[in-house]
């Protein structure tokens, strides 16, 4: 039996990590088991290559460093975790997945689509989300929402050309596979995006 793979992607300050709480309250509330993770991290080496992808020490790190680093948190996540939970037939739910390897290194770094899709098909096999939800948000209007970049980040505090290539990765990657990614208006308060959110999800997934 194989469970229900759901991805929350979109750029910084768009609100994910707000309808990831919200699915993860209402799905524990309706008695609906889910494992909840996040990209990268989830286990002990993947959070470690986290703090490393994150700080701000290692601001001469390049586009190709980088992007092996997340496919390598990634490949420790899936072994150790997402893998073995799918195939018990749980729902599992990560905050960002290989689509912000398309979109961030892919596109903002310009190691283009050939090479992410590579590496993705190296590092995750035939694990594919089953459903994508990406908060549409241009990245000037999720800045401006959120009070500005966290400076402490070291993606985040990239400069505002460097998201708004983020946010056309995504808008492409979107395009490219229509069957797995819900695109939801991120403009409208939280109310009303996780009103959207949930609807889709009870169509397209196992989630009840």
């Amino acid at each position: 039996m194989k469970g229900s793979f759901i991805t929350f992607e979109g750029c910084e300050g768009v609100g994910k990590t707000t309808q990831v709480d919200r699915l993860k309250r209402y799905l524990e509330k309706s008695g609906q088991p889910a494992l909840f993770l996040r990209e990268p991290g989830g286990t002990v080496i993947s959070e470690k290559i986290r703090e490393m992808l994150l700080s701000k020490e290692n601001d001469k790190m390049n586009g190709k460093c980088e992007a092996l680093l997340y496919s390598a948190a990634r490949a420790q996540l899936l072994g150790e975790v997402v893998a073995p939970a799918l195939e018990k037939g749980s729902i599992v739910v990560c905050d960002r997945f290989t689509d912000s390897t398309f979109a961030y290194q892919g596109a903002a770094r310009g190691l283009g689509v050939d090479f992410i899709d590579e590496l993705n098909k190296l590092t995750c096999g035939d694990i594919v989300p089953d459903v994508t939800v990406f908060l549409d948000l241009h990245p000037r209007e999720a800045f401006a929402r959120k009070g500005g970049a966290d400076k402490n980040d070291r993606l985040e505090s990239q400069s505002i050309e460097f998201h708004e290539k983020v946010y056309l990765g995504y808008k492409e990657i979107a395009s490219r596979y229509p069957e797995r990614f819900i695109c939801v208006d991120a403009s409208k308060d939280a109310d009303g995006v996780w009103e959207e959110v949930i609807a889709l999800l009870r169509r397209r997934t196992s989630v009840k």
